[in-house]
């Protein structure tokens, strides 16, 4: 605050002493602030809900998901069109220089140089072998698609969060874990000091101290620096522009037993979201052979059409002729030729898909099984490197009074500090793979919205 001060005394100072322009307050006014906004980055802790949240509103694969479902929607509302008459209007006027149609006797006393001519005809399908039909049911399956891919979007987005938080974290605890063991080092350079001041050690134990020391400064700052890409990287993905000082809230947390929470594996796959999609893919195949099948049927379509016909200066009498028509199209070649083996052709696609789905859906399976597995793995990782936590801990304690009471020597004193920055490097590790782990297990069986 002090230093703030400072800066607002100094402006103060300014404005007595000489005339500043608006551009200099706003630039005055904004570096004041930055630092202010320091200060508050600095109590800045990420929440994982919050992430999440902010995520979903910045996504374009979420955006256009949504416009992707306005426009099966619209194409849904095209195919619901053709149910009704098609009306069209035409209209044309000519004048000519010269009489268009010279003068005949006791018939056309005047030439004619010009004439205009206006109508409208509606048409109304009455049977086209359910081409129609198919078509609209296709754009109505295609709306249905594009929503389920719009939710896989939203999946995506959670899950890359989660992984984008998750390696925050991790890199945030081990960041934590190595100034643990540069804080242990610093006091045993320390007594090392101390030690030689007293003429009690060689000089080469304490340059032991200080070689180790070195190599966790050097891990510190690539530590520090992973820490400030993963939050960067975690920041553009959601929207936001944060602070280096920023944390994220979590930390290592105790896991809840797999065998509660995920005592076997979800292989339900009537209500994945992947699934429908498959599932889709074989009904889409199937009306579009029904449509190409149409093509093959006859087409009855009927209509009415009404002209009116005249003159401009009146030379001959206006004329109003309405009229209806019907017609019957057989695509009779069809039967045999081109028309047949493009339904052949489809028949054959509609095979590929059906085998497509069988591969598809025993993929989605192993992928279900090997993302269970996996969870599997990282929870027993979790414990076993708990478990070697506890021992390096604990090794490194007797170490230390086994030093200080001249049993061992110092390498074996560094060589469990060692291990037991290394056994809290494993940890961390362990906690985050599980969190990962666990996030796609949960995106794979489309659950991550629960």
């Amino acid at each position: 605050m002090k230093k703030y001060q400072k800066l607002i005394k100094m402006f103060n100072n300014s404005m007595k002493n000489m005339q500043l322009n608006n551009s200099t307050l706003v630039i005055t006014w904004c570096i004041l602030g930055f630092l202010s906004c320091g200060n508050l980055f600095a109590q800045q802790k990420l929440n994982l809900k919050e992430l999440k949240e902010a995520a979903l509103s910045y996504s374009n694969d979420i955006k256009n998901g949504k416009i992707r479902i306005e426009q099966a929607e619209a194409a849904k509302r095209e195919a619901i069109a053709n149910y009704f008459p098609q009306i069209s209007a035409t209209g044309i006027g000519i004048y000519g220089f010269d009489d268009i149609i010279t003068p005949i006797p006791d018939v056309l006393p005047k030439g004619i140089d010009n004439f205009y001519q206006a109508g409208a005809m509606a048409t109304e399908v009455l049977y086209s072998g359910g081409k129609i039909r198919n078509s609209s049911n296709l754009a109505s399956l295609q709306a249905e698609i594009r929503t389920i891919q719009a939710e896989q979007a939203i999946d995506s987005v959670i899950l890359n969060t989660e992984q984008k938080y998750w390696e925050l974290v991790q890199a945030q605890e081990q960041l934590i874990s190595i100034e643990a063991s540069k804080t242990y080092l610093d006091e045993l350079l320390k007594q090392q000091q101390d030690l030689l001041a007293a003429g009690l050690i060689a000089k080469n134990q304490l340059l032991k101290v200080r070689v180790n020391r070195s190599q966790v400064l050097l891990q510190q700052s690539k530590l520090g620096n992973q820490r400030k890409l993963a939050l960067l990287d975690l920041g553009l993905y959601v929207g936001k522009v944060y602070d280096t000082t920023a944390v994220a809230a979590e930390t290592i947390q105790q896991i809840t037993p797999l065998n509660l929470k995920y005592a076997e594996p979800d292989l339900d796959l009537k209500n994945n979201n992947y699934y429908k999609l498959l599932e889709k893919s074989i009904t889409a195949s199937q009306l579009q052979s029904k449509s190409t099948r149409a093509d093959l049927l006859p087409q009855v379509s009927v209509g009415v059409n009404a002209g009116y016909f005249g003159s401009f200066n009146n030379v001959f009498e206006s004329t109003f002729s309405p009229i209806a028509f019907g017609i019957v199209s057989i695509p009779i070649s069809d039967w045999w030729g081109a028309g047949r083996q493009k339904v052949k052709q489809r028949e054959l696609d509609e095979q590929i898909a059906q085998n497509n789905f069988e591969d598809n859906k025993d993929e989605l399976t192993i992928g279900i099984l090997k993302s269970w597995y996996s969870l599997m793995d990282a929870d027993k990782q979790i414990d076993y490197a708990e478990e070697n936590r506890a021992y390096a801990e604990e090794n490194l304690k007797v170490q230390r009074d086994n030093y200080n009471s001249g049993l061992n020597n110092l390498a074996d004193l560094l060589d469990a500090q060692q291990q037991k920055e290394m056994a809290e490097t494993e940890y961390v590790d362990a906690y985050a793979n599980y969190r990962i782990a666990e996030s796609r297990y949960i995106f794979i069986i489309d659950s991550l919205k629960d």
